[in-house]
């Protein structure tokens, strides 16, 4: 393969042990002009507790590391996805090309198969009171699909280098607006609960999981995404992203994957939350 170049650039979609990347670089090297990797802002070592930019700290890693590594043994799931995209992204610049890093946030749109469109949908479409995290103006930033795609592709065209954050600007979506996008594409049959987000996680009720994209830290959604804004990236309306993905789901049918089983609150827990969050309310506000 590596014959059959040069190529002008190399799309690295899925690096996930740096090893593979390090053995991508010395096989196609001198036969590309341009490196993409797709990391993740999860590569931070703070993040979700702190607001990053690009300049923020990364998990400490090593291009040689593997996913059964001594060195991750005693870090937590998230810990050691960050460390080993980290680890990638070292193997990257340690290269001979024009390298650009890529550090998505969460990332949405048609396709989408890790389950977090499908069971916000699902749950909304399911109706009745819908439990969810307090307030609904706390912004979120994730990103369609279709403008990660294009970002890389003009990226290819302007030769860029460097890293960047590809998230939506802060402010540019908040819980409630993709909530009501959720209840608007499946005829309004839920009706919203915001509760204490404290409350909901002294319950025992997993973050990021079991309510998909929920974090207690606000910082989780303050990833600095100025430098992919000065860049260009144009980023749709999250209301659109949800449109299409639904359209795309409705058409061709689910993706299975593992993790969807991860995801959503079980309708028989979510009816004792709801009943023991109704208790703990004063009764002038019931």
């Amino acid at each position: 393969m590596a014959d059959s170049g040069p190529w002008d650039a190399l799309i690295d979609t899925s690096a996930y042990e740096p090893v593979d990347v390090t053995r991508v670089m010395e096989a196609l090297g001198k036969q590309i002009e341009q490196y993409l990797l797709i990391s993740t802002v999860s590569a931070y070592l703070d993040w979700p507790a702190v607001a990053v930019s690009e300049e923020s700290a990364l998990w400490p890693s090593s291009p040689t590391f593997t996913e059964n590594c001594p060195e991750l043994a005693d870090l937590t799931i998230g810990g050691q996805y960050g460390t080993l995209k980290a680890g990638c992204e070292t193997a990257t610049m340690e290269g001979v090309v024009r390298t650009l890093i890529v550090r998505p946030g969460v990332i949405l749109g048609p396709g989408e198969y890790v389950g977090r469109g499908l069971k916000l949908l699902a749950r909304a479409a399911r109706g009745g009171r819908w439990l969810l995290p307090a307030p609904p103006e706390q912004p979120i930033q994730p990103v369609d699909v279709r403008d990660v795609s294009t970002f890389l592709l003009d990226s290819v065209e302007a030769k860029r280098d460097g890293v960047v954050n590809l998230v939506v600007p802060i402010g540019h979506s908040t819980c409630g607006s993709m909530i009501d996008a959720c209840l608007a594409l499946t005829g309004h049959r839920a009706q919203p609960v915001w509760v204490d987000p404290r409350w909901l996680a002294e319950q025992g009720i997993r973050q990021w999981t079991e309510i998909p994209l929920w974090r207690i830290p606000e910082v989780t959604w303050q990833v600095d995404g100025r430098r992919a804004a000065e860049a260009g990236v144009v980023c749709r309306p999250l209301r659109d992203t949800l449109h299409d993905f639904k359209e795309a789901l409705d058409r061709d049918g689910l993706i299975e994957h593992p993790r969807q089983r991860q995801l959503g609150t079980r309708h028989e827990r979510e009816a004792e939350l709801l009943a023991a969050w109704d208790d703990a309310q004063p009764s002038s506000a019931r």
